[in-house]
């Protein structure tokens, strides 16, 4: 794995990387979650929740306590704070989520999935699970999607220590 242009993009394990070899894998990588996301909207599994809204929950779901602070939640979404905030009271609303302050914090806003919104996110997860399988599942074999999650895993760990 050389250099494919004159310009290098970083090195990983001594092997130079170039841009376009990056720009190549990112954009592959963008086009797949772009087609699979397009599969599961359309999917008729959402019941009376919208993807964003069950990703919030299920975010919920896989946290101490089942809370968040707001602003956890709008760092692992791709909503705007406004955004969300408007999100969560809707859910909020429907009794799936409360909100409430965080202690020794005046302004922080902590975000706790309800019973009735835990049993909704697993009753949607299961159904949207089966269609991950469905779509994923048919694409990929159990070695393939072994290495997809390490690569991905892996590429997401990384972040933190590369300077922006």
């Amino acid at each position: 794995m050389g250099t494919v242009s004159g310009t290098t993009a970083g090195t990983t394990a001594g092997t130079t990387v170039g841009t376009r070899e990056a720009a190549l894998a990112w954009e592959s990588l963008f086009r797949a979650q772009v087609a699979l996301m397009r599969r599961f909207q359309r999917d008729d599994v959402w019941g009376p929740l919208t993807i964003r809204e069950y990703d919030v929950l299920f975010t919920l779901s896989t946290c101490p306590g089942r809370t968040a602070r707001l602003r956890e939640l709008a760092e692992s979404s791709l909503l705007t704070q406004p955004s969300l905030s408007r999100l969560v009271e809707r859910l909020e609303g429907d009794g799936w989520v409360t909100r409430g302050p965080v202690a020794g914090d005046g302004r922080g806003v902590a975000v706790t999935l309800t019973d009735a919104g835990a049993e909704l996110q697993r009753e949607v997860g299961r159904r949207h699970a089966r269609s991950i399988r469905h779509f994923v599942g048919g694409a990929l074999d159990a070695d393939e999607l072994a290495t997809l999650r390490a690569l991905t895993d892996k590429l997401r760990a990384a972040q933190a220590g590369i300077p922006d």
